[in-house]
């Protein structure tokens, strides 16, 4: 689970993409990337459907997901699980398990931050654009990046619609040949969302197991 909101959260890098000094930035990847940026800060709320796919050296297992996102706050479910953060707490709920590990977004790398992965991209990789590709049915741009330094990661590729400046797949391929795809398959913003949509409510876990780190 630790490795699928790890790749996951690659589908928020370009919320606040920023570069660092010493970065070999290509100004039409960075181009893009700013209007995505633009794009998405400018909803109140976003949804993602999405599959993610896995494997060694080719995607052979595929699972799909859904995220909420608010500003700072989000909801994810995944594999069963489900992931909330409510600006303060990162709250994971396993019903197999029967399970909750509570977490500050400083106790564990397990939790899930769209923004401290973003920091991650933000210093330590080079940008290229290197053209168009077909994705279910649309043109995209891609957007290459490559670790400055020794991550383990070979390279990640973005692909965006040029038409309307959204996220369409993210590949992540590292250096030991796992690879990780997410393909967003229905995008929604804006929505009328619950004002308890990114709350933990404790009394419906009453049976559960509750561990605060």
């Amino acid at each position: 689970m630790k490795e699928i909101l790890k790749k996951f959260s690659l589908l928020f890098l370009a919320l606040t993409f920023g570069f660092a000094a010493g970065q070999r930035i290509d100004q039409k990847a960075k181009g893009i990337l700013d209007r995505v940026s633009n794009n998405y800060k400018s909803k109140n709320n976003s949804y993602f459907k999405f599959v993610y796919g896995s494997g060694k050296g080719k995607v052979t297992k595929n699972e799909t997901g859904i995220f909420y996102n608010a500003k700072d706050k989000y909801k994810l479910n995944i594999m069963g699980t489900e992931q909330i953060y409510d600006g303060k707490k990162v709250y994971s709920v396993s019903p197999s398990d029967k399970e909750v590990t509570i977490a500050t977004m400083s106790d564990a790398e397990t939790a899930f931050s769209p923004m401290s992965f973003v920091d991650q991209y933000k210093k330590g990789y080079n940008v290229q654009y290197v053209g168009r590709r077909s994705v279910n049915g649309v043109n995209a741009d891609v957007v290459k990046l490559t670790p400055t330094t020794s991550t383990g990661i070979k390279e990640v590729n973005i692909f965006v619609n040029p038409a309307n400046n959204q996220l369409v797949r993210i590949e992540q391929y590292s250096n030991d040949g796992n690879v990780g795809v997410i393909t967003v398959v229905k995008y929604v913003e804006n929505q009328k969302l619950s004002p308890n949509m990114f709350s933990f409510d404790r009394s419906k876990y009453q049976n559960y197991l509750i561990t605060e780190l």
